[in-house]
């Protein structure tokens, strides 16, 4: 392979590598949304912990409470006085399973009718009608016994949850995100195996697919706190901050425990393959002197033949018999290592 075939093939590696790595965030975003918050079931299921949540618990008492009073007070049936033993009741109601009941059947009128809205033509406000979940409120109160639940009026109020401007912007962007929550996170998971099949040196691009996934979990766990803290911020007066605070850690849970294991897992696969080529590294030196200390042993000096001398003669290049060879004495005196090296 030429020099510049290798360059180019790095060059491709590190531009789909990139990509994939930039791709990845906004894939776990998009699928997020799609599979979590558009999805009435999972909606509901994330929703539900909420009504053990004491900051929630104690908003809908206090405007649960003040709409009972308010209702009550207009039709004479409620004295002033007894507006603290109401909210009392109703904060005792949210404490009940059959509050959480209630709780999930809300949360699911009103996913369902913003879902229908946002899949439909309408242009008209998306509106919750209330009557049966008050009818149920109202039953509930009865069975444990709170006086005056009988008088609890159940009108088929309708309250607007999403306006008409709000519902056209919204639709186009579901329609974007069903679209991006599928192709957004295979184009990712496809350019990142074509960046490590192009690579040059595997083992590295490996190492950096893996530092670049843990790098999109970062900034998908930094983003999640960003959004969190500007969410806070900007809070109508009289809302709770702590109440908003725990609606958006529990729509968000999924996709803080997908941030958080991509950045796990990308730092354990690079520093699994780190280790696997230090280790691969280390049997080098080891293995290139097996072959060179063999050939060493295995290579002979080829022996040029002696032809046999006449009778009476030395041969060639030995001394006379009974005569030392020149300078072996001397050699043999002068450095006594020598003797062992005697070749049979």
């Amino acid at each position: 392979m030429s020099p510049r075939t290798r360059r180019l093939r790095d060059v491709l590696s590190a531009a789909l590598t990139v990509a994939a790595c930039l791709l990845l965030p906004f894939g776990a975003l998009a699928a997020w949304a799609v599979h979590q918050v558009a999805d009435t079931s999972r909606y509901v299921e994330s929703m539900a912990p909420l009504s053990s949540d004491p900051a929630v618990r104690g908003v809908i008492a206090d405007t649960v409470g003040a709409g009972i009073v308010h209702e009550l007070t207009d039709r004479r049936d409620l004295p002033p006085s007894a507006a603290p033993f109401v909210h009392s009741a109703v904060d005792s109601f949210t404490r009940t399973a059959a509050f959480r009941a209630v709780w999930d059947a809300g949360n699911r009128a009103s996913h369902e009718a913003v879902l229908k809205a946002l899949r439909e033509r309408g242009d008209g406000p998306v509106t919750v009608d209330l009557a049966p979940i008050t009818e149920r409120v109202r039953h509930e109160l009865a069975d444990e016994n709170v006086p005056l639940a009988g008088s609890i009026p159940v009108r088929h109020a309708r309250v607007a949850v999403l306006e008409p401007q709000e519902l056209r912007r919204l639709r186009g962007g579901l329609r974007t995100l069903e679209v991006a929550g599928v192709w957004l996170p295979v184009s990712a998971g496809v350019l990142a195996v074509a960046g490590i099949a192009v690579a040059v040196r595997r083992r590295r691009a490996v190492t950096a697919t893996a530092l670049g996934t843990a790098v999109g979990g970062a900034v998908l766990v930094v983003a999640l706190l960003v959004g969190r803290a500007a969410i806070l911020a900007d809070l109508p007066p009289g809302v709770s901050r702590a109440a908003a605070a725990a609606v958006y850690d529990a729509l968000t849970t999924t996709l803080r425990q997908v941030a958080w294991s991509l950045l796990g897992l990308g730092l354990l696969a690079a520093a699994g393959t780190w280790l696997t080529r230090r280790r691969f590294l280390a049997r080098l030196p080891r293995r290139s002197a097996e072959p060179a200390a063999a050939a060493s042993v295995t290579s002979v000096t080829p022996v040029t033949p002696v032809p046999p001398a006449a009778p009476g003669t030395a041969a060639p290049g030995t001394a006379a018999p009974g005569a030392a060879a020149p300078g072996t004495g001397e050699a043999r005196s002068a450095n006594p290592s020598l003797q062992g090296r005697v070749v049979d």
